[in-house]
């Protein structure tokens, strides 16, 4: 076995793989940036070398420096997670020259299916389902129209090269077609270096199911069942979960067999994934596979029991597969979520600084299941704009997809992140769903249900009642500390009363409270009573509640006259007070916010790429007005409504800050 491996990438994905790597007694050796000089995987590593400034193509992805990192570390192999250099054939060809094994497949397994294009002739010849498309290289933005009508749209525009949604677009028309093959363009010259184009048919009413395989150096090869991956915005993942709610088990095995056949027909050894397009009579079609290892492939562990990356190493070192296809049975059911550095209430777009707080909830058992938490952060350090936003992956494991469920309902309220705008509350919105609960959801699931954009989450009578009265019994125990402190000011002790009114989420509730040793009980007006347990003291950010003997998880803020409360995706103020205090408070007046409506402000903190308008134009709705640049995504700002273009603010190569002045209008 190896002595040493040097992990080419960063985040969360180096340190998932050394925790393997420590396990197995193999030293660790982490590269990074000027960016990462105090990050997660660089404290975790045995060693650490530096590699350059924070742009990953002046650092992470440069083979030159990463190989003078292998040769001063004398590392024997190298594991590249995924992303970066993970399925760069000449990174690949370089550590063979060089000697050091590398924790992947073969080059001309990444170089037959890193290319799309290939890929697919090479599914098709092995008796793989592919979806209709041009598999030519497309020239220009005219090209890419004209082959986009001969399919038919909607059309699938994307990279080559590509992966994790980016250099990826789905067209409807002539224009998004045109617009689309631009982006994409620009997208995968940025991130892959390679800016190859190819259009395929957007199959609707999809779903995602990918087949994970691995296969040793020996002939053996495996497929460790299929992840469900429809939850998607923008293309990119957000929730992942294994098995599949649809497949039938002659589709899984169909499916499986032809991801083995794939995989054996160029040679495939290590752990590599095969995706494919499901729809709703599931038929299936290959639609790429990933020569390295994928973000969710913890689901597949926890239903498994294989570790991953360690069959990764072992494959590397030359060791057989130590089990056989009938061996690999799916045990319960494993859900991920993917916690992303986005600001759901601004379209989900990028969210730099600093975590002023990051408190993930226990590794290990949690009711009836157990919650796993890969992560590459740590409170007090930064979220940069150079690299992917991905926090963490929440992943939650139970006997049942529903017990699954509410396994990760409850670690997503005891989740804690502040500094930043993150998606947490979307997550929470997610598994209430109903179309998610009941495993009806296609890779359109959050554009249809949140056509508009994501503005919160308001919870129904039943969980506002509890969370009022969880309210109540918090405020009690607040009034008798500060009733505590005023006593031994003034020689006396302030009576607490027992009669409040909560507001929240525009309700009022006139509520009594009784309290003793074990807890308090609420009684609202209307008659009805609810026990409310638990140990929260003020000060405490979050609340582990029982309310009627089902829990309740709260983050808590305090505010003038009650709480911020956060729970199951919900951002509530909920006011506590004495019916006097309520009286006077309904008649202050609110606050308005300043009006900017006729200001384009910056979204995210990002580069501007192109302005495309100029002072007095008039410009319609939707029209494109800019292109910013965060987080190796292109995000084009539109026109929300006809107008002329007064004054502009910035010009092409301008770094600006969230809500910069890009653009002012008449």
């Amino acid at each position: 076995m190896f002595d040493k491996i040097l992990i080419a990438n960063r985040g969360e994905i180096a340190c998932r793989v050394i925790k393997t790597a420590r396990r197995m007694g193999i030293t660790t050796v982490a590269i990074y940036s000027d960016a990462d000089r105090n990050a997660l995987h660089v404290e975790m590593a045995d060693e650490a070398i530096h590699i350059g400034p924070p742009p990953a193509n002046q650092s992470y992805i440069v083979i030159d420096k990463v190989m003078d990192a292998i040769k001063a570390s004398g590392a024997q192999a190298v594991h590249p997670g995924y992303g970066f250099l993970s399925e760069n054939p000449k990174f690949a060809q370089a550590l063979d020259a060089a000697g050091v094994a590398f924790v992947g497949p073969p080059v001309k397994a990444i170089e037959a299916m890193g290319d799309k294009i290939t890929s697919k002739k090479i599914a098709q010849e092995a008796g793989v389902n592919t979806v209709p498309g041009y598999m030519g290289l497309i020239g220009d933005a005219d090209e890419a129209v004209k082959i986009a009508g001969e399919i038919g749209y909607p059309v699938m525009i994307k990279a080559s090269a590509g992966g994790g949604g980016k250099g990826m677009r789905i067209a409807w028309t002539d224009d998004e077609a045109r617009e689309g093959f631009q982006s994409s363009k620009n997208e995968a010259a940025s991130s892959f270096g390679d800016d190859r184009i190819f259009i395929e048919k957007f199959v609707t009413q999809p779903r995602h199911i990918e087949i994970q395989v691995l296969c040793d150096q020996h002939g053996n090869a495996v497929y460790l069942h299929e992840r469900e991956c429809s939850i998607q915005r923008r293309n990119q993942k957000v929730v992942e979960e294994a098995p599949s709610p649809f497949l039938d088990e002659a589709t899984r095995r169909a499916m499986g067999e032809q991801a083995v056949r794939l995989a054996q027909a160029v040679g495939y050894t290590s752990a590599g994934t095969v995706e494919f397009i499901v729809d709703g009579e599931r038929n299936f079609y290959f639609l790429e596979m990933n020569t390295r290892l994928q973000v969710e492939h913890p689901v597949t562990e926890m239903i498994t029991g294989v570790d991953l990356v360690e069959q990764m190493i072992r494959v590397a070192n030359g060791e057989k597969l130590p089990f056989r296809q009938e061996d690999l049975t799916i045990n319960g059911w494993a859900i991920e979520n993917r916690l992303y550095a986005e600001d759901p209430y601004r379209n989900f777009l990028p969210s730099i600084g600093r975590l002023t707080r990051y408190r993930p909830p226990a590794e290990g058992a949690m009711g009836a299941g157990t919650v796993r938490n890969d992560t590459g952060v740590f409170e007090g350090g930064e979220i940069s704009m150079y690299y992917d936003p991905m926090i963490a992956k929440l992943c939650t494991w139970a006997p049942t997809r529903a017990q699954a469920i509410e396994t990760m309902r409850t670690a997503l309220d005891a989740f804690e992140v502040e500094g930043i705008g993150h998606n947490l509350p979307f997550l929470s919105a997610v598994m209430d769903h109903p179309k998610f609960v009941s495993g009806d959801m296609t890779t359109a699931f959050i554009a249809e249900e949140w056509p508009d954009g994501f503005d919160g989450v308001a919870l129904d009578d039943t969980a506002l009642r509890r969370v009022a009265a969880a309210a109540a019994a918090m405020n009690r125990v607040a009034e008798i500390r500060r009733a505590r402190i005023s006593g031994t000011l003034d020689n006396h002790e302030r009576k607490v009363g027992t009669e409040w009114m909560v507001e929240a989420q525009g309700e009022r509730f006139e509520v009594a409270t009784a309290a003793d040793r074990q807890g308090t009980t609420v009684t609202f007006a209307t008659g009805d009573a609810m026990r409310v347990e638990g140990d929260w003291t003020p000060g405490d950010r979050l609340a582990r509640m029982m309310v009627d003997g089902a829990p309740l998880v709260l983050k808590v803020d305090k505010i003038t006259q009650g709480f911020r409360l956060r729970t199951r995706g919900a951002d509530l103020k909920v006011h506590v007070r004495t019916p006097r205090q309520a009286e006077l408070a309904a008649l202050m007046p609110e606050k308005v916010p300043p009006d900017t409506s006729k200001m384009l402000l910056c979204p995210m903190p990002g580069l501007i790429v192109k302005i495309d308008v100029e002072e007095g134009q008039e410009v319609q709705e939707g029209q494109a007005l800019c292109t910013v640049e965060a987080m190796k995504m292109e995000n084009i700002l539109r026109a929300e409504r006809r107008g002329t273009v007064a004054k502009i603010n910035a010009s092409a190569g301008d770094s600006l800050a969230v809500d910069d002045v890009i653009m002012e209008f008449e």
